[in-house]
């Protein structure tokens, strides 16, 4: 059943000819409708005037035909718990609209068509089916729950945002360093660590400078600390930790190990291996509500993204309160 909802879900056909004369008769793309109404009202608590990827969704397949009245068949795909890609895919979106030299570089590790496909139906406003591309393109099984309630199937995408989004970027953030035990007779004397994610952690002691670059630092750094394989009482030299595909069009910090009182400032510029990065968003986290939101910035002006909420994409004029710092996320520079 997964393998023909996937088909369905790259099939452009499946869009109906209303629905393609909308997107062929707008001039402009969704960013661009979300920059033109914030450059053109002054209002300070404008927001953007229809919702965007609201909370959950329900995606309807034709299945097929009864026997004797030929009526068709169709199966609804009820999407619950949303706001664990929302955010990102919200975030994603603005990152290659507002680079269009990023478009190449994501392709190597996400596939031109998922791009392309991306895009276009973000633009189409079609956000369900933005949601079941990532669903069944980028997800696997164990990070979400599905059951069949009478003749729907749901989706439960009830979890953590980074094991759902984060953890299906492939390699984009990949990297590898190398360690070596100075024991000769150590059992795993030549290691090499690979990792997938950027899972920082606050420092132990107030550094003098921005606790997140220099935790960042830290991560990327060489060190030495005392071997843990069994028996051995040497010590492990680590080099310096390496982007395995060179330095990404964008990186994900994860915060959640972060406390309020850990952050002095959130730094507007990151250096990260001979690179500048600028920030472009960041998700939120509602501990009580147990619910993501987002935040991103377009001309300078901060957005805040919230699915569950009418006015879904509002303007920022102050930190948004009670919620915690999930994510950071950081474009490269342009080298020009």
């Amino acid at each position: 059943m997964e393998n023909r909802f996937s088909s369905v879900l790259n099939d452009p056909s499946r869009f109906s000819n209303t629905e393609n004369n909308i997107h062929n008769e707008r001039s402009k793309t969704l960013f661009e409708e979300i920059r033109a109404s914030i450059n053109n009202n002054d209002e300070e608590d404008r927001s953007f005037w229809r919702p965007v990827l609201p909370w959950g969704g329900v995606f309807t397949i034709k299945a097929g035909r009864k026997a004797i009245s030929c009526i068709p068949l169709y199966v609804e795909v009820q999407l619950k718990n949303t706001c664990t890609i929302d955010g990102f895919l919200m975030i994603l979106y603005v990152i290659l609209r507002d680079n269009q030299g990023f478009h190449r570089e994501l392709a190597v590790f996400l596939g031109k068509q998922f791009v392309e496909h991306f895009l276009y139906l973000m633009d189409s406003c079609e956000y369900t089916t933005v949601k079941m591309l990532w669903i069944w393109n980028r997800m696997s099984k164990r990070q979400y729950r599905s059951e069949i309630h009478r003749a729907a199937l749901e989706i439960d995408l009830f979890g953590n945002e980074h094991e759902n989004f984060t953890e299906n970027l492939e390699n984009l953030m990949s990297t590898t360093q190398e360690s070596m035990c100075t024991n000769g007779g150590c059992p795993g004397r030549f290691q090499n660590f690979r990792k997938t994610t950027i899972n920082i952690s606050p420092p132990h002691e107030l550094p003098h400078k921005d606790p997140i670059q220099s935790a960042v630092d830290e991560f990327f750094s060489p060190k030495i600390q005392l071997c843990t394989e069994q028996g051995c009482n040497g010590l492990r030299e680590f080099s310096q930790r390496l982007f395995c595909h060179g330095p990404p069009p964008f990186v994900i910090l994860n915060m959640q190990q972060w406390r309020s009182e850990d952050l002095s400032y959130v730094p507007y510029h990151l250096a990260l291996c001979q690179h500048r990065y600028l920030l472009e968003g960041a998700t939120l986290f509602n501990k009580q509500e147990h619910h993501y939101s987002a935040a991103f910035q377009i001309d300078g002006c901060w957005m805040h993204y919230d699915g569950l909420r009418s006015d879904n994409l509002i303007l920022l004029n102050k930190p948004p309160e009670l919620l915690l710092l999930s994510s950071l996320v950081y474009v490269r520079a342009s080298d020009k």
